[in-house]
């Protein structure tokens, strides 16, 4: 039986699945995030997932800095060839988004996870704005909410701004006392370190303090940019076709203030594991009509867990 497998990794976690022709999921498995920039972990963290799959006649893999920095991109590709064999691809993990969300259709996917991009293709072909990074861009993302919240709340606690229930607020969600701040920031100096903070100032937002409202309205604003960016520079004309990915779109502050900027979104369609899996299908040959997309949106609804 043909197995083909579609995978989806950022910078705090992987999902990845197998499907057979009728888009029906035969396995799926969650891991920690393959994030080359974070260590050479990730190689043996996707050997584990290609050892528990088994063989598979085909495999697409979306991998976060694919195509962003050469020497990691060459590496990406020569592992996965190694894994997999020579008939899987790779791709960056905002393009299999992309796939996902609008079925492969023309569009702007805006993505907010750990990092941030706006990925858009129309008449004047692909265009991808943003995804520099959380060194000096990324903005809008989970790492860049988290790092403006500490930043915001370390004014507050100093005596730079006046004092606020913000910084105290988001330390009793992060259970730490405002003398330990320091250790606990430092001990989780990573990128999906500091974007873990982007839900407790969600959850902030949500209860209605103002400084979180601010900064995720901000963080939209970003996106907002990005994602216009993307769309005049690939030709898709207003009113505009966009979708988006990734956990900072779940905040509802943050999606008001992309639907008030871009007009309402197209719902996904699939996941970005099912970008992966669609992709992987179109390049085997298989019939990916509406039949095969709704079997393997349902399949992927059925075996998904909270993460």
């Amino acid at each position: 039986m043909e197995r083909i497998l579609g995978l989806d990794s950022g910078g705090s976690k992987t999902d990845a699945v197998v499907i057979n022709r009728a888009g029906r999921v035969l396995a799926r498995a969650w891991a920690e995030g393959l994030d080359p920039t974070a260590g050479a972990g990730w190689e043996a963290r996707l050997g584990l997932l290609a050892a528990e799959f088994g063989p598979v006649s085909c495999a697409v893999l979306g991998l976060p800095c694919h195509g962003e920095i050469a020497a990691i991109s060459a590496r990406q590709v020569a592992v996965v060839a190694e894994l997999f064999g020579p008939q899987a691809a790779v791709m960056n993990d905002v393009a299999v988004a992309f796939h996902g969300a609008l079925a492969g259709e023309d569009g702007v996917l805006v993505l907010a996870g750990t990092g941030s991009m706006a990925w858009a293709r129309g008449p004047l072909g692909t265009h991808r704005v943003g995804g520099w990074g959380h060194l000096f861009g990324d903005e809008g993302s989970a790492h860049w909410i988290g790092r403006a919240a500490l930043a915001l709340a370390s004014q507050h606690l100093d005596g730079r701004k006046p004092p606020s229930g913000f910084a105290h607020g988001l330390l009793r969600e992060m259970g730490v006392a405002a003398e330990d701040l320091l250790g606990w920031t430092y001990g989780r100096d990573t990128r999906a370190g500091l974007a873990s903070v982007a839900a407790l100032v969600s959850r902030l937002a949500n209860a209605g303090v103002i400084e979180a409202v601010g900064l995720m309205q901000e963080a939209a604003g970003h996106l907002a940019l990005a994602g216009r960016t993307a769309g005049r520079l690939a030709g898709v004309e207003p009113p505009l076709r966009w979708s988006f990915a990734g956990g900072v779109m779940q905040d509802a502050t943050v999606m008001t203030a992309l639907m008030a900027a871009l007009g309402p979104p197209v719902p996904p369609v699939l996941p970005p594991v099912g970008g992966a899996a669609l992709a992987a299908a179109k390049a085997t040959g298989w019939a990916i009509g509406p039949d095969f997309i709704a079997t393997l949106q349902t399949e992927l609804t059925k075996s998904a867990t909270p993460q």
